[in-house]
C-alpha cells in the first residue's frame, strides 16, 4: 500500500509517461496501486494518485471481490465514445467530495497488454466513467476541471474546510 497524494499536489498535474517494457518493479507496483485502492475503497486508482509518473491505473468495480473484474490499464487511450451519462463522481485524491458529471456512457479503450501486445476494451455506464477518470489522471487531469471556475472554488472552499475537520 502506498499513501495517495491530493488535490494541490503539483504532482497530480503532471502528464505521465508511457510505461516501458513490463518488469518486476511495475508487477509490484500494480499490486501496490490494487491495496491502496481496497484500502481507500475506491474502484480505480492512477499511479499518478500515488506520486508516480507513469501511464497506468487498475480498476476493479467489485473492490477485491471479483477477482475476474480487476482490470490493469497500461498506456491506455480512449478510441470511442458513445453516448452521455450523468452521475455523481468522486476521486480518491479529493477525499469527501461528490459532484455530478457528464461522461460517455460507453468508451472503448486501446490498452497494452503486460506483454507488449494491444488489446481493446469495451466499458459502459459505471466502467466507462472509471476509465475515463483513470485516463484522466494519466492526462494530469481532475474531474474537478470538467466544472466552471465558479464551481471549482465552491468544490475546493468544501474541500479545504473538510480537511480541516
Amino acid at each position: 500500500m502506498r499513501p495517495v497524494i491530493t488535490w494541490g499536489d503539483p504532482r497530480l498535474k503532471r502528464v505521465s509517461e508511457d510505461v516501458g517494457a513490463w518488469s518486476p518493479e511495475l508487477e509490484q507496483l500494480v499490486t501496490d496501486l490494487f491495496e491502496t485502492g481496497y484500502a481507500e475503497e475506491g474502484l480505480g486508482i492512477a499511479a499518478p494518485q500515488v506520486g508516480v509518473n507513469l501511464n497506468l491505473a487498475v480498476v476493479d468495480l467489485s473492490c477485491g471481490q471479483d477477482p475476474g473484474q480487476r482490470t490493469v490499464l497500461v498506456n491506455p487511450e480512449i478510441v470511442h465514445e458513445e453516448g452521455v451519462q450523468k452521475g455523481p463522481e468522486g476521486c480518491l485524491s479529493i477525499p469527501g467530495i461528490h459532484e455530478v458529471l457528464e461522461r460517455p456512457k460507453k468508451v472503448r479503450v486501446k490498452n497494452r497488454r503486460r506483454d507488449g501486445s494491444w488489446e481493446e476494451l469495451e466499458g459502459e455506464d459505471l466502467l466507462a466513467r472509471a476509465y475515463c477518470h483513470e485516463i484522466d489522471h494519466l492526462r494530469g487531469r481532475l474531474f474537478v476541471e470538467y466544472f466552471g471556475p465558479v464551481k471549482r472554488q465552491v468544490i475546493k472552499r468544501k474541500y479545504d474546510k473538510s480537511r480541516k475537520g
